[in-house]
């Protein structure tokens, strides 16, 4: 990766439309819900499920998914750990912004180190974080092997793979834990409408 360029001559533009106007407009909070866990977890089928459940409530939101990005905005990154952070950078820096556009966002990454998810946080707005540990066991993931990866990685096709030859951080405080071998769909979508409804993003 390059040096990061100097942009000490740069200045933040102060708008009058801010992210309160704009939740007014829209009727419901903005925030980040941020879904990390291991391959084969069900990230992206919970967020999935979830993000439908909001907009049949007419609530305003945007799925950021961690295979999706990777065909534009980080379409030139790899997987080693460098790469991984800036991935999570440029992830979080867009998060961001879709929250001061007032949408309420959902991303599905497995961000496996610790340190990667407090960088996104520290990218969002203060109080505008919810970390959701999708906290399906391995055993229970690699059964799955949802898009053969697992397989490829314990035959050595595949290095730096999470939980196999790459260590998985789980989140120490999550605001939610939801293990998809024991609550079913609905359930896990329940409950994050209800810590959503808890927060006071949605009604």
């Amino acid at each position: 990766m390059s040096q990061m360029p100097d942009n000490s001559h740069i200045k933040w533009q102060d708008y009058q439309i801010d992210a309160t106007k704009r939740a007014a407009i829209k009727g419901h909070q903005s925030t980040v819900l941020w879904f990390t866990g291991l391959s084969g977890s069900g990230k992206s089928t919970v967020a999935n499920a979830l993000e439908q459940a909001l907009v049949a409530k007419g609530i305003h939101t945007y799925l950021l998914d961690g295979d999706n990005v990777r065909h534009g905005l980080c379409a030139d990154l790899g997987f080693s750990e460098a790469d991984r952070t800036e991935n999570l950078r440029r992830v979080g820096a867009v998060a961001g912004l879709m929250v001061d556009a007032g949408l309420l966002v959902l991303s599905a990454f497995i961000s496996p180190y610790r340190s990667q998810r407090e960088l996104v946080k520290s990218l969002v707005p203060a109080g505008k974080f919810l970390e959701i540990h999708i906290a399906t066991p391995l055993a229970v993931c690699e059964q799955r092997d949802v898009k053969g990866l697992y397989k490829k990685a314990r035959a050595g096709e595949i290095r730096q793979f999470t939980g196999i030859s790459d260590p998985y951080e789980a989140p120490l405080a999550a605001d939610l834990v939801i293990n998809t071998a024991e609550s079913t769909l609905e359930q896990s979508v329940e409950q994050l409408l209800a810590l959503l409804t808890h927060n006071g993003i949605i009604t």
